[in-house]
């Protein structure tokens, strides 16, 4: 009899090991990828799974609920580990409600996490937040300051998000705040200006720079994700494919040629595109395809983490995502010319000049 007490206390003692893990954003690319590793993860003995939908990852308590949410404390009772990947960098849907929900939902997590005793919060952000310029070093060390300009677009989320979570472990000394930077995502799910970039039929380069073209799986980002988790790794942390490629690399794997613009022909163009409403990204975005911003990730690499792909295998896997996709000026273009919503101001604008989208603009406007 006394064994089999002790047999249940020690599947008791058991069960309470382990820690906690909500993944905000569970049923999106990231998230979806993280809960999916975290069930497996003998460490992990419960994986939370918030978002606006029930996603499809098996193995995981699901919680329905907006990131935005004043409600959100009551999900993270006994929590130990938020994982925030609920910020999005995508181009579809209205960039004023994504941009609402980018820097409040942030808001919402930092404070719902700290109200409900939650030890540690690991936000997934950009290496965007770098800024691209032409005189970067390559790569750019973690440490380095921050000087993307604050535009009005997304990077201003991101760099938004970034002051959040600098201010948080002082008004909340009790949570420990990471924040995750990787470089250009790829994989399924991503839809961003840098992907849009490679739906053109030539890559616009600006004349006198050179670019280092680095990416990061959606892949490898979730096993940094949980990397971090379990070892409470602190920020900043880059996540990124070693190394970088250099534009004739990029062409010779995606077989797309170059357009050479001077860079003041190039910002002219996406400044007008833009103030017609053909593009509602800021000019400064343009900057990410033609100019250097490529990261290293020492803090994960240096605490012993890998990614599984290589720059190479990335770029791969975006064409595959993109392929029978078309993209000009940004736009994307189906068979009956229906426009999704916009890309950065890309190469294109190179390839057809302005003048056929200017006409078209006005053509809009006037009607």
């Amino acid at each position: 009899m006394g064994t089999q007490r002790a047999a249940v206390r020690a599947g008791r003692n058991s069960a309470d090991r382990g820690l906690v893990v909500a993944v905000t954003g569970a049923a999106s690319a990231v998230g979806r990828q993280l809960a999916g590793r975290l069930t497996q993860c003998a460490e992990i003995r419960q994986v939370i799974a918030l978002d606006q939908v029930r996603g499809d990852v098996e193995g995981v308590t699901w919680r329905v609920i907006d990131s935005t949410d004043p409600a959100m404390v009551t999900r993270l009772t006994g929590v130990d580990v938020v994982v925030h990947t609920a910020v999005d960098l995508n181009v579809t849907g209205d960039p004023e409600d994504r941009s609402l929900r980018n820097v409040r939902g942030t808001q919402t997590i930092l404070t719902a996490s700290a109200a409900a005793g939650v030890r540690r919060v690991v936000v997934v952000g950009s290496a965007m937040v770098y800024g691209a310029s032409a005189d970067n070093p390559i790569p750019l060390n973690e440490d380095a300051p921050l000087r993307a300009p604050a535009d009005g677009g997304l990077v201003s989320d991101l760099l938004e998000i970034e002051e959040l979570c600098a201010r948080a472990p002082r008004s909340h000394p009790g949570t420990a705040v990471t924040v995750v930077r990787p470089a250009a995502l790829t994989g399924p799910g991503v839809d961003s200006v840098l992907t849009r970039h490679f739906e053109a039929p030539r890559l616009l380069t600006i004349r006198g720079r050179t670019p280092a073209w680095q990416f990061c799986h959606v892949d490898d980002v979730a096993s940094a994700l949980e990397f971090i988790t379990l070892h409470e790794i602190d920020g900043p942390v880059a996540v990124a494919s070693p190394g970088y490629l250099d534009q004739e690399a990029v062409e010779a794997l995606t077989g797309r040629g170059r357009v050479e613009l001077s860079e003041s022909f190039a910002l002219g163009a996406a400044g007008r595109l833009h103030r017609l409403g053909v593009t509602p990204v800021p000019v400064s975005e343009l900057q990410y395809v033609t100019h250097p911003w490529a990261v290293s990730p020492d803090r994960l690499t240096d605490a012993g983490w890998r990614p599984e792909y290589s720059n190479e295998l990335a770029l791969q896997a975006l064409m595959e995502s993109v392929s029978g996709r078309h993209s000009l000026a940004s736009r994307r273009f189906g068979k009956r010319e229906t426009a999704a919503t916009i890309g950065a101001a890309g190469a294109t604008v190179a390839i057809l000049g302005t003048a056929v989208v200017v006409r078209k603009a006005r053509k809009r406007k006037r009607g």
